[in-house]
């Protein structure tokens, strides 16, 4: 293309995510003309709010660690860091019918789950897996091998087992080691050197009050922001740059960009153009997602009081237990005390076509079943919510079978979450991942070697 040096690009950012929302900032911060496309009615994806009854909080569980500088800088430039309330929370988990803390060193050396032994392996593990720091090699191992070289057996199977299980299914026979290793590197960034407890915190409103922050903001770097808006396509044009096939309220058109940036799942980066090579469409459609099946439920009284209770016992349908309510007062919700109860299975599990009324009933039933005394009529207000397209299972060398960010078609990137590598799937990770992939003469040349295409 023969373009003026000082001419900005006009760059098309399809999905409204997060890492749709930060690299729309990024690009626009270099003075870009940045469009920011999303199909559903607002921005988010797996953070945005929602309602529940009369009470608006976040769709899906989040919170803000302290060490959470990627996330926590993005709160600054909304000036809402400074507002981020910090709560020491506990860890709790059902083991033969009973509930017991994890949250001390006392409450570490009193757990009667496990002997003295696989304690001490236990402990070994996750302090291994918090010193590691070169995670590459872990990708050519199995999580469970690696778990049962460090924990033993025992340990594996009373511990480990039920927890990939819940997390994973079956699925976590085909998943590498650096996927366990990442949840170490984070629960122990979680804890403040000294005390060693837990600090998690929120913004006061949640997510929705992150995006009403967002909204201007992006206004005030020039972005344009369209929702409600899907890409059907995307083709390149005989000027060198691209048309997007889109549909709004039902209406086609075609809008044409010098440059698009994809962060919307794989498959439907794969299905919008049939211009990708074989490798990069294998690439693309062999990314298998982990979804999720999320209940939120309004109760009129506390639980444990344990952010997470870890589900040991077999024949609960749900991954754990979200006591959002032990960080979040029950003022800051009229009186409300919320939790969450997830359900992680692969975006094909037959799982997503169970009734409302049917998750509804398991979600009663499996608290009765845990906690003595629950009644149904505890429960003020539930909601269910999905998401097929969560997290990319990283199996055996992963980190080599992604797709690439710069794509074959000279223009066009991906980025998505399925390149995370070295975390867990979070807000914070997102951002860091866009960061790093698209912050010129830091962390990357992709968009500097977009800039020196201006001057052939």
């Amino acid at each position: 293309m023969n373009e003026s040096r000082n001419k900005p690009l006009s760059w098309a950012v399809v999905g409204g995510g997060f890492a749709g929302i930060r690299t729309a900032m990024l690009l626009a911060q270099r003075g870009e003309q940045v469009t920011l496309i999303e199909a559903s009615d607002g921005l988010g994806g797996l953070a945005s709010p929602w309602s529940i009854d009369h009470v608006e909080w976040d769709r899906f569980y989040h919170v803000i660690l302290l060490s959470d500088r990627y996330l926590r800088s993005v709160l600054k430039d909304l000036q809402l860091d400074d507002e981020i309330a910090w709560v020491q929370t506990k860890t709790g988990f059902l083991a033969s019918g009973k509930l017991h803390s994890l949250s001390s060193s006392i409450d570490f050396l009193f757990f009667p789950v496990l002997n003295g032994l696989q304690k001490f392996r236990l402990g070994l593990t996750i302090f291994a897996g918090s010193k590691i720091r070169r995670w590459k090699p872990l990708e050519q191992i199995l999580v469970e091998d690696w778990l049962r070289k460090w924990s033993g057996d025992s340990t594996f199977e009373k511990i480990w087992r039920p927890l990939l299980q819940s997390k994973l299914g079956d699925a976590y026979q085909r998943t590498n080691a650096s996927f366990i290793w990442a949840y170490i590197q984070r629960m122990y960034s979680a804890r403040r050197s000294g005390l060693k407890r837990e600090m998690f915190g929120y913004v006061p409103g949640g997510y929705r009050r992150i995006f009403d922050a967002l909204g201007p903001h992006l206004d005030r770097l020039g972005v344009d922001v369209q929702t409600g808006t899907s890409i059907q396509a995307v083709s390149r044009n005989k000027d060198g740059g691209f048309q997007l096939g889109t549909e709004s309220k039902g209406v086609k058109s075609e809008v044409v960009f010098d440059r698009v940036v994809l962060t919307t799942p794989s498959s439907h980066i794969a299905s919008v153009t049939t211009d990708w090579t074989d490798d990069e469409r294998s690439r693309l459609t062999g990314t298998e997602y982990l979804g999720v099946i999320c209940t939120s439920l309004l109760l009129d009284r506390p639980l444990a009081g344990y952010y997470v209770t870890n589900l040991l016992d077999p024949g609960i349908p749900f991954t754990g237990i979200i006591e959002m309510g032990s960080i979040l007062p029950m003022e800051k919700l009229d009186g409300n005390y919320l939790v969450y109860l997830p359900r992680y299975l692969m975006s094909d599990d037959l799982g997503f076509d169970d009734s409302d009324a049917d998750i509804h009933s398991r979600a009663i039933q499996t608290l009765k079943r845990i906690y003595p005394g629950f009644q149904a009529e505890w429960v003020r207000a539930i909601r269910t919510a999905r998401a097929k397209a969560v997290m990319a299972l990283p199996t055996l060398d992963y980190s080599n079978c992604r797709m690439p960010v710069t794509t074959s078609i000279p223009g066009l990137y991906c980025l998505n979450s399925s390149r995370i590598v070295e975390g867990t799937l979070n807000v914070n990770e997102v951002i860091r991942m866009v960061d790093e992939e698209f912050n010129p003469g830091i962390w990357s040349p992709h968009l500097a070697l977009c800039h020196d295409e201006r001057a052939s």
